[in-house]
């Protein structure tokens, strides 16, 4: 069945969007379609104000429409602790836990093997943090891949001459998982990072 042009393109955009589908895309489409105008419109124009009004803060890197952000603005926050994770969107799960240190967001997707060079990273600013003498301790929230490990490795050496220690999120089993459907890799890392009970 031939659809709309204007209903074909609304689908063919929202399949853009991560984790979205051909059945998923057309049924957003389609209740996007039956949304009252005026909060289509609302729709349309928060993606808008988002794209133009949120820029990464010129000192963290988190996503913010304020320079420098609330966390980097925020006194009470622990300022000899510095965590670095690739997307704003694992600070707001970081968040979640209770953290109260500081950030650096690379806000880069970085893939090695598609010719990525680590130089073309901005660190500028966390080398600025890491010299200022302040920091303590710099946790790596990295993804645990590849890619997560090179860079692990690369941030490590260049905190080395800041005399900072650098640790990285421990790595094992989920909390209700079972042991026998690890795969062996999680399973070696789990038991590398056990703890006294």
């Amino acid at each position: 069945m031939r659809l709309a042009r204007p209903l074909e393109n609304l689908i063919n955009q929202l399949l853009k969007l991560p984790t979205i589908g051909p059945k998923t895309a057309q049924r957003l489409a389609l209740y996007i379609l039956k949304l009252p105008e005026s909060e289509a419109r609302q729709i349309a124009q928060a993606i808008i104000d988002a794209r133009e009004k949120v820029a990464p803060c010129s000192s963290c890197g988190c996503l913010t429409d304020v320079d420098p952000c609330a966390i980097c603005e925020d006194e009470e926050r622990e300022g000899h602790i510095l965590c670095v994770a690739e997307e704003t969107s694992d600070v707001i799960a970081i968040e979640r836990t209770g953290f109260r240190g500081r950030y650096y967001v690379l806000n880069k997707n970085f893939h090695l093997m598609d010719g990525f060079n680590l130089d073309d990273l901005h660190l500028q600013p966390l080398l600025d943090q890491l010299s200022s003498g302040k920091i303590q301790e710099m946790v790596l929230a990295l993804n645990p891949d590849i890619d997560g490990e090179v860079l692990s490795r690369y941030l490590a050496d260049l905190a080395k001459p800041h005399q900072v220690r650098v640790t990285r999120l421990a790595h094992g089993l989920p909390v209700g998982g079972d042991i026998e459907f690890a795969d062996e890799i999680t399973l070696r890392r789990a038991l590398e990072g056990r703890n006294d009970v």
